[in-house]
């Protein structure tokens, strides 16, 4: 087999476990239920991940991949306020997933947390990619208080997630990305 062919099954296999990690939750996930979503026969997956916790990190790794070219592609915008807003409009067109599963990364943190196998620390390690962000770009638009700004607005954003799950209302999420979008105005 190519290194071309086993890159791609490799990633087609680490993307079938972020969908399905969202869509099932970590325990229940099988290796056997990533295999099938990635069209791949279960005994390969042995040959790239030995471990349904090396496909968890997989996971890991993709949101952080995610994230960092959700970045780039925010960083031609002209304003700080103008990328913070369209973060929340990326999170806004995601309601309907988050309605039936949560958020991809704040579930994947909460069920990690419970396990206590390091894990955790590697799935926070992207939400803190994303704080630290969202905290340079309440920076530049000249807020000595940024950090606690990016807190506030993760935490909004989490909180909506949560509850816009809890009651599979999408309305909820468009509802609270319109506060935040006009709260990030107020702001500026």
């Amino acid at each position: 087999m190519t290194d071309s062919k086993r890159a791609g099954k490799r990633e087609r296999l680490a993307g079938a476990a972020v969908r399905v990690l969202h869509e099932q939750g970590v325990e229940k996930t099988t290796l056997a239920d990533i295999a099938r979503a990635a069209d791949v026969p279960v005994g390969n997956v042995y040959y790239y991940f030995k471990t349904k916790d090396q496909l968890i990190e997989a996971a890991i790794d993709s949101h952080a991949r995610e994230l960092e070219s959700l970045i780039v592609a925010l960083e031609p915008l002209a304003t700080p306020q103008e990328r913070l807003k369209a973060l929340l409009r990326g999170w806004v067109e995601q309601r309907d997933l988050t309605a039936r599963h949560g958020c991809p990364t704040g579930s994947l943190a909460s069920e990690l947390d419970k396990r206590g196998d390091g894990l955790d620390r590697a799935v926070a390690g992207v939400m803190a990619r994303l704080l630290d962000w969202a905290e340079g770009q309440f920076a530049a638009m000249g807020r000595d208080d940024a950090r606690e700004l990016a807190v506030a607005l993760l935490a909004a954003y989490q909180g909506a997630a949560l509850l816009t799950n809890t009651f599979r209302d999408p309305g909820l999420m468009e509802a609270e990305g319109r506060r935040l979008e006009r709260w990030i105005d107020t702001l500026a």
